[in-house]
């Protein structure tokens, strides 16, 4: 890392830096549950809460390969959203019929997030400020205009701010409009609800084991035995929240992708700094650009600034040294003095990478296997703070056998289109990364690559 705001960068996530608890035991020997929850995350986490919530007998097993909370739950951003389809437009290109069911699923499910969070008493900076959707450039206003008549028409509560208006919010230099949803985004601490939501599984009776990878799932009597170095689960059923690492169900493997996305956390700023910004409504801000940032404020006025490169490394590879990438660190300090340049001086403390799983239709999927024994929800691509809880919902109402108002939905009955298989794979993405860069190059046009994907449905978003 060259910027010289990066030189005492900690190559760290913020929210992991004080550590993780003390962790749960490995599983040895032969083991029985009467659900086994694949999966440490968010998705895990939820899937494991809400099925003792709904059977306090149920017995219910959580196994994870590394530790709870230590990818992509305790490296994102932070921003807990009601969407359940990674935006609006996105949700009624795709779900038309059902787009109004979905933002109302979508805006109970983060009132639930918010009286679980309040049930149980944790403590995970949990603020329900709302999202900024700002224009940095001209061309992008437009679409922003769109934005908010779409969300008028699905009364959304929201604000159009002009360039007078938003920087009056925000003093940031690039703003030319914004969009503000003041009711549709939560912030929070996600590594905390990590924390909080596993000390109320426990609380419930959940048995946790870590360090514990499934190598393998195969039919056992009535029920399913998860395979993994030291043991043995035998369960009778099984909810697969494993993200973008490889599924141990084959079938799931060809809709995922694992792309990287990174993020800097300034030094916290002192009250002449923070007053140089405004931002006194602390909302979460995304700009409108296909390589867009998203930035917060954390509960200590740092600021929390990630996104504009999302890299897929060919092959599909996930690797600790991917978690680093200087080049984009540098990029996004850049980007951050040129939006906020009056705070000149700054140090960032921390830069990091994490893993996303990402799939064609930018949201989550879901689906059964072993005569619908098992279930899985997957591909949230970077929305997963606040959906997968949504999907815990779906993977339970599946693997319980009846139709409910969930599983009746068509987007938890279809899929998105697969990934080719590599080096198409590969190629096809690298090219969608560098035509989507060339696009905001170019006031937004988009080449004959991103039309031909966008008739076709598809999509890789940064």
């Amino acid at each position: 890392m060259s910027h010289p705001a990066l030189r005492d960068a900690e190559p760290v996530s913020f929210w992991l830096d004080g550590g993780l608890p003390e962790p749960h035991p490995p599983l040895r020997g032969a083991a029985r549950a009467d659900l086994a929850v694949v999966g440490g995350g968010f998705s895990g986490l939820w899937t494991a809460l809400l099925a003792k919530e709904r059977d306090p007998g149920l017995d219910v097993v959580v196994l994870e390969g590394r530790r709870i909370g230590w990818a992509a739950t305790g490296r994102n951003g932070g921003f807990c959203a009601a969407s359940l389809t990674h935006g609006l437009a996105n949700g009624t290109e795709r779900f038309p019929g059902e787009i109004a069911a979905l933002e109302e699923l979508g805006r109970q499910n983060l009132d639930g997030i918010e009286a679980t969070i309040q049930r149980y008493h944790m403590q995970c900076s949990f603020e329900r400020t709302g999202e900024l959707s700002i224009a940095t450039a001209d061309w992008q206003v437009a679409g922003l205009r769109e934005q908010f008549a779409l969300a008028r028409e699905h009364r959304r509560r929201v604000d159009f701010l002009d360039r007078d208006a938003i920087r009056g919010q925000v003093h940031g230099a690039t703003y030319e409009a914004a969009v503000w949803d003041h009711d549709g985004t939560a912030m929070l601490d996600p590594a905390r609800l990590a924390r909080g939501l596993t000390e109320a599984c426990v609380a419930l009776g959940v048995r946790f084991h870590e360090g514990t990878r499934v190598t393998g799932i195969v039919p056992a009597g009535a029920g399913l035995a998860l395979r993994t170095p030291h043991g043995t689960l035998t369960a009778g059923k099984v909810a697969l929240a494993t993200g973008a690492f490889r599924s141990p169900l084959r079938r799931v493997r060809p809709f995922i992708v694992p792309v990287y996305d990174y993020a800097l956390t300034t030094e916290p700023l002192t009250a002449a700094q923070l007053a140089s910004i405004g931002w006194r409504d602390r909302q979460g801000i995304g700009d409108a650009a296909n390589q867009f940032h998203y930035y917060r404020l954390t509960d200590d006025n740092r600021i929390l600034w990630g996104g504009y490169d999302a890299v897929y490394y060919n092959g599909g590879g996930i690797r600790p040294a991917y978690e680093q990438r200087p080049a984009t660190f540098d990029t996004l300090a850049e980007h951050f003095f040129e939006t906020f340049p009056q705070l000149d001086g700054v140090r960032f403390s921390h830069a990091w990478g994490g893993v996303i799983d990402t799939c064609s239709r930018f949201c989550a999927f879901f689906g059964t296997g072993h005569g619908g024994r098992l279930t899985y929800a997957t591909g949230y691509t970077g929305l997963g703070v606040g959906a997968t809880r949504f999907g815990a919902q779906v993977m339970l109402d599946l693997l319980g056998g009846e139709p409910t108002q969930l599983t009746r939905l068509r987007m938890v009955r279809s899929r998105p289109v697969p990934f080719p298989p590599e080096p198409l794979r590969s190629g096809a993405i690298q090219l969608t990364r560098w035509s989507i860069a060339r696009a905001d190059r170019h006031a937004g046009r988009r080449n004959l690559w991103l039309r031909t994907l966008d008739r076709l449905g598809l999509g890789f978003d940064s």
